[in-house]
């Protein structure tokens, strides 16, 4: 393949495959998954095929659970004050039986999430001379946009996108963001931290600890946020928008589209985690994992 009008061009070549001189022009376009979309790209790149080991492993097995047979908890945290014991309660067997849940009257407006929605389309989908701006490894820029952290390490490359926004502990100046997702960002920032805490006192409690122990832990110091985005592939049954893995923090909150495509690792199964309005889906890290 050739990528014109981005950076470097460079081709795949099936005889004399040089992996990391395409993984470098890919990276040095600056344009990402989408750039390739945007190209016209009829088949992917070669970093991106997954190897027939990992494709064998989609086919479902004959015992395998299906999201019909199983479902992941969902909590309503409505109404804390009056049934705060039965939200503990459902948190601590959530977090126990599963690692995941999801949560409904969380308290991140609903708007503030399709507003986030759009803006995050916005920016993934703005011109790649405007998005290579913003384009960086430098682990010191608190923004960056980028097509997947582990490039140059990983087996195979995801077919995604990222938006990296490192919210805290030390406060991000709104002016590193793109104007086009800036306010939102913010505001969703704001929002979703409050629920991070009250996730943070409803786990801490689920421990039988004192609401504020993983806060005084500096559990919620840290906070970023990552938009990623998902172009429209034309080879998706090749590649993978997310490798299986875990994440490597205390806590994720996980905002999904209409779209769908999540799964979840459960008693060597995957589970569909089909989208539910206005539910955030929470998942516990392999921080909180090690320390409890």
């Amino acid at each position: 393949m050739v990528i014109t009008g981005a950076g470097e061009s460079f081709t795949s070549n099936p005889v004399n495959y040089d992996r990391l001189r395409e993984l470098k022009a890919f990276d040095e376009s600056k344009s990402g998954v989408k750039g390739l979309v945007d190209a016209g790209v009829a088949k992917i790149p070669r970093i991106f095929v997954r190897p027939p080991e990992d494709l064998a492993g989609d086919y479902p097995n004959s015992g395998e659970l299906s999201s019909d047979q199983f479902t992941i908890p969902v909590i309503d945290l409505c109404d804390l004050n009056g049934r705060r014991a039965d939200c503990v309660a459902s948190v601590r067997r959530a977090a126990e039986d599963v690692g995941f849940f999801q949560v409904v009257n969380h308290g991140v407006a609903s708007k503030v999430l399709e507003e986030l929605l759009e803006a995050v389309h916005g920016f993934h989908e703005l011109p790649w001379e405007v998005k290579a701006e913003y384009y960086s490894r430098e682990s010191m820029r608190k923004v960056r946009f980028f097509s997947n952290f582990d490039l140059y390490t990983s087996k195979v490359a995801n077919w995604r996108d990222t938006l990296f926004c490192d919210m805290g502990p030390e406060p991000l100046d709104p002016r590193e963001l793109p104007p086009v997702c800036r306010d939102i960002t913010m505001q969703y920032s704001k929002e979703v931290h409050k629920l991070g805490i009250t996730l943070f006192e409803l786990l801490s409690e689920a421990l039988e600890l004192n609401p504020d122990r993983l806060i005084g832990l500096d559990c919620a110091k840290g906070h970023l946020i990552l938009w990623n985005y998902y172009p429209v592939c034309p080879e998706p049954e090749l590649t993978i928008g997310t490798s299986k893995h875990s994440d490597p923090d205390f806590l994720t909150i996980l905002m999904q589209d209409h779209i769908g495509g999540l799964q979840i690792l459960h008693q060597d199964r995957w589970i569909d985690l089909p989208p539910l309005p206005g539910a955030l889906v929470v998942n516990i890290g392999d921080l909180l994992q090690a320390r409890f």
